[in-house]
């Protein structure tokens, strides 16, 4: 039987952040993946580094959100030093345009709720907005500008952690997936691969949308799949430099030229097919936000699925099976938290004082809630 210091169940952004975390802290790592590491929601993403919450239900992930973009940078140098890759990371900042004729009331309740939760935000006229973002359309009747958000192209991202964990001598298992915990004697002993059991002190359930597939997690991580609709520009009429968002789409741009155009919101299952309507629903809001869109020609299209919980805050933390830890459901914060997520995954494992509180992310929400907690 194969020992380890720690499994890690899943390959993505949070697993690899993980996984690196405690090779570098001289753990013997396993990372399993039921395919190649990285190509589910962390390749689907558009890499948007925003702690602002998008209703007020997210309020409680701002701290996380706040601490993991102030790591953002350190983390970005460390992966693209460990593994030679550049991580198309742009510290621009993020312009939210207003459309409504009530946007002057609309801006001071945005920037008064940004302000109200540590986070900087400024309100800004429509012209000022197309001073700064030229490309935007004629419509807009104000905006914010949240100057310290970012992003980074999280396709280089996944696959530089993955080559930095590789380096960093972390075993990495393709097209293996972790079937069930292993537990015995009242603790996790270590996963189920294919029939074989592998041992650890600790296991980290990090599957994402796949999470609650694994038998024994199930209980805590009710994680449903979310699918998301994305399509790639190109279009040398429409330049940015900024994130761009509106209430119905956010525009990313990329170093290569590229503007990505996302997301839709479906609640449809594992289905991850782009359908004409979630095709229509991007261009048309791409469009009204930058009009030079509409000569933009489509290089690529796909739909990931996003790890959304029952109460679409993530589940972080230890459970009350003494070894195992869940780190998923990220929900549409999945590339913003990885580095929090790893360090706080650390921290707990190596029993240190955690840098952020996380106990409203707590696994064992949902056992209380059922009324199952042991």
């Amino acid at each position: 039987m194969k020992t380890f210091d720690a499994i890690i169940a899943g390959g993505g952004l949070i697993g690899t952040a993980i996984a690196l975390e405690l090779a570098r802290n001289d753990l013997r790592v396993a990372l399993f993946d039921s395919q190649e590491p990285g190509r589910e929601a962390s390749w689907a993403s558009a890499g948007i580094l925003s702690p602002a919450p998008e209703n007020p239900g997210m309020v409680s992930t701002v701290p996380i959100g706040k601490a993991s973009l102030a790591m953002y940078p350190e983390f970005i140098a460390l992966v693209e030093e460990s593994s030679g890759i550049s991580t198309g990371y742009r510290a621009k900042g993020t312009i939210e345009a207003l459309f409504s004729h009530h946007a002057r009331e609309e801006l001071n309740t945005i920037v008064a709720l940004h302000h109200g939760i540590g986070l900087a935000a400024e309100a800004i006229s429509a012209k000022e907005a197309r001073e700064l973002e030229p490309a935007l359309g004629e419509e807009i009747e104000a905006a914010v500008l949240r100057p310290n958000e970012a992003s980074v192209d999280n396709r280089l991202l996944a696959k530089a952690l993955l080559l930095a964990i590789q380096k960093s001598g972390v075993e990495v298992h393709s097209g293996s997936a972790v079937e069930s915990i292993w537990g015995e004697s009242g603790r996790c002993r270590g996963a189920i691969v294919k029939g074989e059991k592998f041992e650890a002190r600790s296991t980290v359930i990090a599957a994402g949308a796949f999470s609650a597939r694994i038998a024994g997690a199930e209980a805590y991580a009710p994680v449903r799949p979310a699918k998301g609709q994305m399509v790639s520009l190109r279009c040398p009429a429409a330049k940015i430099e900024r994130v761009l968002w509106s209430e119905k789409i956010y525009l990313v741009p990329r170093n290569d030229g590229r503007i990505l155009a996302g997301a839709t919101v479906e609640h449809v299952g594992f289905d991850k097919v782009v359908t004409a309507g979630g095709l229509r629903a991007n261009l048309d809001a791409a469009i009204d936000l930058v009009p030079a869109l509409a000569t933009a020609q489509i290089e690529e299209t796909w739909a990931g699925l996003r790890p959304d919980t029952p109460d679409h805050l993530p589940i972080l933390g230890p459970t009350d099976l003494e070894g195992l830890l869940i780190a998923t459901g990220h929900f549409r914060s999945g590339v913003l938290l990885a580095p929090i997520t790893a360090k706080l995954i650390g921290e707990l494992i190596f029993r240190r004082t955690l840098s952020v509180d996380c106990d409203r992310f707590s696994p064992m929400r949902f056992q209380l809630a059922s009324g199952v907690a042991k």
